[in-house]
């Protein structure tokens, strides 16, 4: 995993607009996976299948394949081609999973979405870890966008989450 994290850091500091970076990892790692949060954008796990390999590396290119796609909702903007978000002019600095969850809400403002739809769209399958890690990942997402942008946000208990169209 030490090699994977330096490899990642090289390719993260020479990277122009940042590329997404796939990590094959065996289960005793899994652990360690948090602390190197922000080296790698997704991480599938040993032994993995074809099929879940292929979702996963699809999922990447697709995000990378939108060039020249902007969203712009109250005062979040999100430039999809160089995988930058941004509220208010501050950028955010988010991981590439943070990123992509960010950009699916804010391409359906004011709409209220299902964790199981979440996972769908943004993970592109039946996700390993369940509908916690939707959880997860808004609760990251709201902490850096801040206390005063969070709510931009909304939770419907028991449904799901959605961007609110006037954030």
């Amino acid at each position: 995993m030490v090699e994977c994290a330096r490899a990642s850091e090289e390719i993260r500091r020479s990277a122009e607009g940042g590329v997404p970076i796939l990590w094959v990892v065996d289960p005793p790692d899994l652990a360690a996976l948090e602390r190197h949060e922000g080296l790698f954008d997704d991480f599938v796990r040993l032994p993995y299948t074809s099929p879940e390999l292929d979702a996963r590396l699809r999922r990447l290119h697709r995000a990378a394949d939108a060039e020249g796609e902007r969203l712009r909702v109250g005062r979040l903007e999100i430039d999809a081609a160089r995988y930058r978000a941004s509220v208010d002019g501050r950028p955010l600095k988010l991981t590439y999973m943070e990123f992509e969850l960010l950009r699916y809400l804010a391409a359906r403002p004011g709409r209220i979405h299902t964790r199981e739809a979440i996972l769908r769209g943004v993970w592109g399958y039946d996700y390993y870890g369940g509908m916690r890690t939707v959880d997860v990942h808004v609760r990251r997402l709201r902490a850096k966008l801040g206390q005063e942008h969070a709510r931009m946000i909304e939770t419907v208990r028991g449904v799901g989450y959605g961007l609110a169209d006037r954030a």
